[in-house]
């Protein structure tokens, strides 16, 4: 119980600094009375089970691969917690799972053990069902092993236990970028009880409707591509009119931007199906306009937005810069290692974020802690002095990220008014281009919607 008694407190910290937004839909469901077994889709490693722990008021008892209680080390956090192996045959290549069929199925009869006596004190389990990590806009196919668990632990007690599963569709707006945003969307409880008349009929009939259950209630709450080109394509669009695309959004919500990027998949299939010769040129032309930006090194809120901008915002800029250069002194060493750190140690973007996320928690103490040494030994001499300069470390390191990301953005306006001035042709072929782009959308919009009405 490691985790919940010393480290929770501190992955919750560290996971409100590494996202810049954390919303769950309807978080009471994580909450219910248990025994509770929580099944998820995995595009992000280790972040993944860490989002759902924090939301939670109970603990929770993962099931993970054995590969990771190979190493003595990593297996005994494992441990603490309160993870549970499960052996799978592509394992036992590397020497974390039995290597006969029958030794295996030993294993993985007594991690069930442990789940059903952990669900008989009304605990709560966490599962992955697709039963590998993949950082995609997609949902692969879901094994039967949470629903063959939850089944199981039920028929044990003649289906009266009360057993809810709890889908759970993590989605992650930027997965390996820091301050990032995720949405967690919890599904209602699909109760076991109901499918106490297909098990008695059918045991792996009945595992596989509920695995069907658990994967309709994902999909639903999850936005899910066919491959990497249309995922990019969508991303794109997103982040270049999406203001456009969704003028009714709340800044205060993830919601509304995870309904667009479902309603712009769904447009782009019923386009596919219905128009697809217009639907190929507006992406010629979108993907013309992007690379336009591109060579200028322009963005389309800086082509959008050149002549805008206030005095008050520049004044800001130039007042804050003191602070913004002392934040960034202070903050710039324990900010960048993570990410060298992660991108010398993998290439799979699914555990970039867990590797930020574990170094940044050593990195950032370890370096205020010698900071404060150094300002206490050699300039302050007063533990009062010393405390206010730790606690200015982390507000100034915030303030520095806000104030680059309102500089960015100006010097790209600056960028494109230069352009607009020097080559006005080209500025104005800019603009109409853009125009052009978004009247269509804008069509394409109106006629979707009218279709999804009709339909």
């Amino acid at each position: 119980m490691l985790f919940y008694t010393v480290m929770k407190p501190l992955v919750q910290v560290a996971l409100r600094v590494f996202f810049r937004r954390m919303e769950v839909r309807h978080r009471e469901r994580l909450n219910l009375p248990g025994p509770l077994l929580f099944a998820g889709n995995h595009p992000n490693t280790l972040m993944d089970p860490l989002l759902t722990a924090i939301h939670t008021r109970q603990p929770v008892a993962f099931l993970a691969k054995s590969t990771f209680f190979k190493n003595p080390v990593i297996r005994a956090i494992m441990e603490s917690g309160n993870s549970i192996p499960i052996y799978r045959r592509q394992d036992a290549e590397s020497g974390a799972a039995p290597a006969t069929p029958e030794q295996l199925a030993a294993q993985n009869e007594a991690s069930f053990g442990r789940c059903y006596d952990y669900l008989d004190r009304r605990g709560t389990i966490m599962i992955f069902p697709e039963g590998t990590s993949v950082t995609e806009r997609r949902l692969r196919p879901l094994k039967t092993g949470a629903a063959r668990i939850a089944l199981g632990a039920e028929a044990r007690h003649g289906f009266k236990l009360g057993l809810k599963v709890i889908p759970i569709a993590t989605n992650y707006f930027d997965p390996a970028r820091f301050r990032s945003d995720v949405l967690l969307n919890v599904a209602p409880p699909i109760i076991v009880a109901d499918y106490a008349a297909a098990y008695a009929q059918d045991p792996e009939a009945a595992a596989d409707q509920l695995t069907d259950a658990i994967r309709e209630a994902l999909e639903r709450r999850l936005v899910i591509t066919r491959d990497a080109a249309e995922d990019e394509f969508v991303q794109q669009v997103e982040r270049t009119f999406g203001d456009h695309l969704n003028p009714d959004d709340n800044p205060d919500t993830l919601y509304d931007n995870f309904q667009l990027s479902q309603t712009l998949l769904q447009a782009l299939a019923c386009f596919e199906q219905h128009a697809p010769t217009r639907l190929v040129a507006m992406r010629l032309q979108f993907q013309t306009y992007l690379s336009e930006l591109r060579r200028h090194r322009l963005t389309d809120e800086a082509v959008e937005g050149q002549r805008r901008g206030s005095v008050a915002g520049l004044l800001n800029l130039v007042l804050g810069a003191p602070v913004w250069l002392y934040g960034l002194l202070n903050n710039y060493l324990p900010y960048i290692l993570p990410s060298m750190i992660a991108k010398r140690a993998t290439d799979d973007i699914a555990f970039v974020a867990p590797i930020m996320l574990v170094v940044g928690m050593l990195t950032f103490p370890l370096a205020y802690a010698l900071q404060a040494a150094a300002v206490q030994h050699w300039l302050a001499h007063d533990w009062r002095l010393t405390a206010l300069y730790v606690l200015s470390l982390p507000l100034t390191g915030f303030y520095a990220l806000s104030y680059w990301n309102k500089l960015a953005p100006r010097l790209d306006r600056l960028r494109a008014l230069r352009l607009f001035r020097s080559l006005p042709a080209v500025g104005e072929e800019l603009l109409n281009r853009r125009a052009d782009l978004l009247r269509q959308l804008e069509e394409a919009r109106e006629e979707y919607l009218a279709k999804r009405v009709k339909a």
